[in-house]
């Protein structure tokens, strides 16, 4: 009886038929990039913003100043002694402390000798200048509620670790693209309702929502994309659907450059996910996980579809494909570590996905976008990820999975270490090594996906890398606090721990099996066998050496 990867070599292995659902699916990956990165724009700070007291108000109306013109007169951090600068923005004049019946003229400030007019902390009634309206002046996410801004990404990568969990699980009890399409209308449907949200409370519930949504779409189609092409091409297809990733990033600028209101951007990032419910009539479940739930009659179906498109004919003796003997039962945590090899697996992914989130998005913030023009300079950013991908696909399947999984963390953990000790005169110096270090964890990043769902049998496979990849998102929650509160001690300690992070991964990843060439395990006994398999393989050549050396 054939096994599932003989039928698919039938069928042909990444023909048309695969080509097409594949290219269909990477377009996930770019609105997906939408929503990870989409804040930045969302929340953008406004060029300057101050408070009214009701004095100021009345003077905006009799003078009939323009926004521009109250802000150079009224503004604290204009016109306050040097002493007393610092609490602009935050603060107000108290221009009421004049007499009632003093007559304020255009020129406030003159009654006050020195400009001593009193300042008092805001306590509402802002005023915003800014080029795209934003969250921040819609909700007034500034000075005391500063900290809410923060909280939007916070709670959108919640959403991600609970969609992880929720819908990773779900897509292997129920199906991949059942699961994929309903996270596809709920991205759209959650989208819309955080563009039109009443006030932040229900902003802040949706856009978690969105988060669920968001990460059961991308980790599912991530998944179909894997087990429907052969060993052979997983990574290239691994590798490529993670640059539509970086496509949307250096695609977002242009979107929210055109875009003048925050609305419009959360709409332009929410609506093409109901375009992918198109993807029912096109894009099939995934024949790997119905073998595994022993729906053996559809996955020769899809299988001879599939040859159909490819040109190819699947022959009459493909009339039943084996199905794994392991029994199918509801995936939990403990089927990821109940065995030694899995345990190892787990672990040491779990810690890579954390690793590379904190120091990506932690180097991000530091290199970040720090003035000059946001757009050009996110684009650009965005440019910097692509020779990652391209590296990869020159190395990992010559030198397979692990070498350049373990060398790229070392890169990066080795840039940013050197980067903290570079002295402060050569700029260009500590720009380049930082970006050195911003090319390798972002490989790592890529790498990790592709490794996570290699190491997991197809009955696991779905739960797992959801189940991993929710360390990622842990360590997005926590990467700008810890970048943060570290750099308020010492400005150059987060690279420091960055380059820790980053360098015990590396030597950590090698502990992995290699990958490369190895058909997709479909059982916890398959995954076993990687490690076995080549540590008898070593032992074979080692013996041949020995042997041919006492010739």
């Amino acid at each position: 009886m054939p096994t599932f990867d003989q039928a698919l070599r039938k069928a042909g292995e990444f023909g048309r038929f695969q080509r097409r659902v594949f290219l269909l699916l990477c377009l996930t990956g770019v609105t997906f990039a939408f929503l990870f990165v989409g804040v930045v724009f969302l929340g953008s700070q406004p060029d300057y913003y101050w408070c009214r007291g009701p004095r100021a108000t009345e003077l905006a109306e009799s003078c009939a100043w323009s926004p521009k013109e109250e802000w150079n007169l009224t503004a604290p951090e204009l016109h306050a002694p040097a002493e007393r600068r610092g609490q602009g923005h935050c603060h107000r004049y108290l221009l009421e402390a004049t007499n009632a019946s003093t007559e304020l003229s255009c020129d406030p400030l003159a009654a006050f000798p020195n400009h001593s007019a009193p300042l008092v902390p805001c306590s509402g009634n802002w005023r915003y200048v800014e080029t795209h309206s934003t969250i921040v002046s819609q909700f007034d996410l500034v000075c005391v509620n500063a900290w809410m801004l923060d909280l939007t990404q916070a709670i959108l990568n919640l959403g991600f670790l609970a969609g992880a969990f929720t819908l990773g699980y779900a897509a292997d009890r129920y199906g991949r693209i059942v699961i994929y399409l309903i996270s596809c209308f709920g991205v759209g449907v959650t989208g819309v309702v955080v563009a039109f949200a009443p006030n932040f409370s229900v902003f802040i519930i949706f856009r978690f929502l969105q988060g669920v949504f968001g990460k059961g779409a991308w980790m599912t189609c991530f998944v179909i994309v894997t087990e429907i092409v052969g060993s052979k091409q997983r990574r290239i297809v691994g590798i490529v659907i993670q640059m539509f990733f970086t496509l949307g990033i250096i695609l977002l600028p242009g979107i929210a450059y055109f875009t003048p209101s925050w609305q419009g951007i959360q709409l332009a990032i929410s609506l093409p996910s109901f375009l992918f419910l198109l993807y029912y009539w096109v894009v099939p479940e995934s024949p790997r996980w119905l073998i595994t739930r022993k729906q053996g009659e559809k996955a020769l179906q899809i299988l001879r579809h599939m040859a159909k498109c490819n040109g190819k004919y699947l022959s009459p003796n493909y009339s039943e494909i084996t199905v794994t003997d392991e029994e199918v039962s509801n995936p939990s945590f403990l089927d990821l570590v109940r065995t030694p090899q899995m345990r190892k697996c787990t672990l040491i992914l779990m810690f890579a996905w954390f690793t590379s989130a904190v120091v990506y998005q932690g180097l991000v913030m530091r290199l970040g976008i720090v003035g000059g023009n946001l757009y050009i300079d996110f684009f650009i950013s965005g440019l910097v990820e692509l020779p990652g991908a391209l590296l990869i696909l020159l190395t990992i399947e010559r030198l397979g999975r692990r070498l350049p999984f373990a060398a790229s963390n070392i890169v990066a953990g080795v840039a940013c270490l050197v980067t903290a000790f570079l002295p402060e005169g050569i700029p260009w110096l500590r720009t380049a090594v930082a970006t050195l270090g911003r090319l390798g964890i972002t490989m790592a990043f890529e790498i990790v996906y592709l490794v996570n769902s290699e190491l997991y049998p197809t009955t696991l496979r779905n739960f797992g890398v959801s189940l991993c990849s929710g360390l990622c998102d842990f360590g997005g929650i926590i990467a700008p606090f810890l970048l943060f509160r570290l750099a308020a001690v010492w400005l150059e300690l987060p690279l420091i721990i960055f380059g820790i992070l980053a360098s015990v991964c590396g030597g950590l990843v090698m502990l992995l099996p290699e990958t490369k060439g190895i058909a997709l395990p479909e059982t916890v006994d398959d995954v076993e066998k990687l490690g076995s398999s080549q540590l008898h393989q070593c032992g074979r050549r080692k013996k041949t050496q020995v042997s041919s050396s006492n010739v």
